[in-house]
């Protein structure tokens, strides 16, 4: 990559919207302790999102569930503080579940779309994704009188203006895009150094028109820490093979002089077929090191010699 190819700008599939390759995820500006272990307060968060939307990446991403609807909420707060969004930002949310009954109902998806509005203080949602069916019947989602459904519905009254898919298991969010109603994708922790199970996944949205957003590109901390340091994936304790491979990767880094997370976001910023991948923030001292790892000089050999590993 040369050193400012990350700030230009792909085409989000077929939504008209224009984004940065990076993207970055407020999970936990919604202050969310129990899945991070740390705290997030309101002003920090509120100086990140400021800082964000002044800043040379234009696209932020949250969902309804983050922190209970409070990244959501916060960056409302900013919205109305700018008299809403900067030209050109794209924000996206997700519409959910509802957390204590796992209701994942038509009228559900309304709800959720309808409150992201309210907190963010908007009257249309640029980009909204149905967030982890997985959790649910995805006979149920997909089918008549569905969340499926209802989304769509949303779309044509305007509520919301693209449609996309966020989930985990790649069979599962590839049967939703294969139903070519959306315009986006999420797959997270599945498209790293150490797991590619997503690689096909983003020839389908290719073939579907689909724009393809990748999340979590270090694998919840792994190829930032170190797998002695942070032995865990997904935020759970990393299988074997799993750590055997990211051991791998770090000594490969090591020896070339690369820095284990700039190979890690570089591996997803580098393809082609990925609009945007998505990296958390919780400090603003993120954005400034995430923009580095962009940048930093990585050579050919080094990608040559990770891929030689994992056969």
């Amino acid at each position: 990559m040369t050193t400012d190819s990350w700030l230009e700008k792909r085409p989000l599939g077929k939504t008209g919207l224009e984004v940065t390759q990076l993207c970055f995820g407020a999970t936990a500006l919604g202050n969310m302790p129990d899945t991070y272990g740390y705290s997030v307060g309101t002003e920090q968060a509120l100086d990140i999102i400021r800082t964000i939307f002044a800043g040379p990446v234009n696209f932020l991403d949250t969902a309804a569930e983050y922190g209970n609807g409070e990244s959501e909420r916060r960056i409302g707060l900013v919205l109305k503080e700018l008299g809403g969004l900067p030209p050109g930002f794209v924000l996206a949310t997700k519409a959910d579940r509802d957390s204590e009954t796992q209701d994942f109902s038509a009228a559900q998806m309304r709800r959720s779309v309808e409150n992201s509005l309210e907190k963010l203080g908007l009257e249309q949602i640029q980009l909204l994704y149905l967030h982890d069916p997985e959790y649910g019947n995805v006979e149920e989602i997909m089918g008549k009188g569905g969340a499926v459904e209802e989304l769509v519905r949303c779309r044509e009254e305007g509520l919301i203006a693209h449609l996309g898919i966020a989930g985990g298991p790649i069979d599962v969010i590839t049967r939703f895009v294969e139903m070519g109603v959306f315009e986006a994708a999420i797959s997270h922790n599945r498209y790293t150094l150490l797991n590619t199970e997503a690689d096909p996944f983003w020839d389908v949205c290719a073939k579907y028109g689909v724009a393809a957003v990748n999340a979590a590109p270090y694998g919840s901390g792994i190829l930032v820490k170190g797998p002695s340091n942070y032995p865990r994936y997904r935020y759970q304790p990393a299988p074997p093979e799993l750590l055997k491979r990211a051991y791998q990767v770090e000594a490969v880094c090591q020896r070339f002089g690369v820095t284990m997370a700039a190979a890690a976001l570089q591996f997803s910023l580098r393809d082609p077929r990925i609009s945007s991948t998505i990296v958390g923030v919780a400090q603003k001292d993120h954005l400034e090191e995430t923009f580095k790892l962009a940048q930093e000089n990585i050579p050919a050999e080094l990608w040559d010699e990770l891929a030689g590993a994992a056969q």
